[in-house]
């Protein structure tokens, strides 16, 4: 796989060839690894949450349960209509197809008080990292938070799941958030940011 951020067309090929290509159902790291994510969840209630990666729903069944209302984004057709059928009793979820960043659903995002970004970030250019970082912090209100979820192995794809973390993180600092909260396990690493107020 090249440098260059990876299309949607290859997400699509992915979830057309095998419905769960990462094993989000029956992985023990994906439990595991989800099971963390949602105890690095703000401690206040969340009236809207963002989910940028939604692949088949998996994380966002599971978090639909801790937001009033949740977005769910995915470059992918096919993950997006199974992930419609997973949460098709859980009416505070919409989904979203949208090739991030450059379609990022900025009218539909914004306002929103959480944005979960799991497994995403290393699938980026770092052009492209930086111009999400970008579009996430527009997205979000003086009292917002991002969780970021980054695998930390041995990888293909544009960046490493550490590179991605870092460079998303120095576009925030920069913008005067800081990370407030980080974890790291064997595989993959936590770290959630919130806006450094005056």
């Amino acid at each position: 796989m090249s440098g260059k951020t990876w299309t949607p067309e290859v997400f699509e090929t992915l979830f057309q060839t095998t419905a769960d290509p990462w094993n989000f159902e029956d992985s023990p790291y994906e439990h595991q690894k989800r099971a963390r994510l949602l105890a690095c969840m703000p401690p206040h209630p969340i009236r809207f949450a963002v989910e940028l990666g939604c692949a088949i729903g998996v994380t966002t069944q599971a978090l639909s349960p801790l937001c009033t209302r949740l977005l769910a984004v995915d470059a992918s057709p096919t993950a997006l209509t199974m992930a419609g059928r997973r949460c098709a009793d859980l009416p505070n979820i919409t989904f979203v197809e949208a090739f991030l960043p450059e379609h990022y659903p900025t009218s539909t995002a914004t306002g929103c008080d959480l944005m979960i970004i799991s497994e995403l970030l290393y699938f980026l250019a770092p052009h492209d990292i930086r111009c999400l970082a970008h579009k996430a912090m527009q997205s979000l209100p003086p009292n917002g938070t991002i969780l970021l979820v980054n695998w930390t192995g041995p990888t293909d794809t544009p960046c490493t799941g550490e590179q991605a973390a870092n460079l998303f993180s120095q576009n925030c600092r920069e913008n005067h958030w800081k990370v407030d909260h980080t974890e790291q396990s064997a595989s993959y690493r936590i770290d959630r940011l919130i806006r450094v107020l005056p």
